[in-house]
């Protein structure tokens, strides 16, 4: 099964527990299209590499770097989250384009979502030796923003986006903070 899923930890009395909220399943595949790797799957794993909470705990983004999905979740039920936006941006099979690109590789892997939580980046360089498994032909760096909505819903700005040929973008940190927890520390 290579279907990817996300997971609620709660607390009931003095006992932890955990309990499966999102599954997100794999996508069929021309084994011809895929990587060695997964050619006898004959399937696209999701590969959520990456999930980030708006500061006011309403909205779930969510990367599937695999499929080149990058999902927003109504998570104000953390048990019954619902789904919001989806976006397609490169993939292993997709290839999906920005507006401003021919098809892309890579898929949205790093997530940052400003305080405001108005503004999503997303970049798509994971690891260097997942980069190259996953997408032997080469990984090209990409980082591209979404606006999202005030009750859901997440569209691609066709104005932003930054690729590189040789380098891969990974973080991404905003100036004056942003929605990771890292972001609190302040002098």
């Amino acid at each position: 099964d290579l279907s990817s899923s996300i997971w609620a930890w709660y607390q009931e009395g003095t006992t932890w527990k955990a309990r499966k909220v999102i599954e997100i399943p794999a996508e069929p595949a021309d084994p011809e299209a895929l990587p060695p790797l997964l050619k006898g799957f004959k399937a696209v794993p999701p590969l959520v590499t990456d999930i980030n909470l708006s500061l006011d705990d309403r909205f779930l983004y969510v990367s599937a770097w695999g499929t080149g999905e990058f999902l927003q979740y109504d998570v104000s039920d953390p048990f019954n989250p619902k789904k919001t936006g989806s976006v397609h941006l490169g993939g292993i099979v997709r290839r999906a384009a920005h507006p401003n690109s021919g098809p892309l590789n890579g898929g949205p892997q790093m997530v940052e979502v400003s305080r405001d939580g108005k503004r999503v980046y997303v970049s798509n360089g994971l690891y260097n030796a997942w980069d190259d498994q996953f997408y032997p032909d080469g990984l090209k760096g990409w980082i591209a923003k979404l606006d999202a909505g005030d009750n859901g819903g997440i569209a691609l700005d066709k104005q932003f986006f930054v690729q590189s040929e040789d380098q891969r973008f990974h973080q991404i940190h905003l100036e004056g903070g942003d929605a990771s927890s890292d972001s609190y520390c302040f002098a």
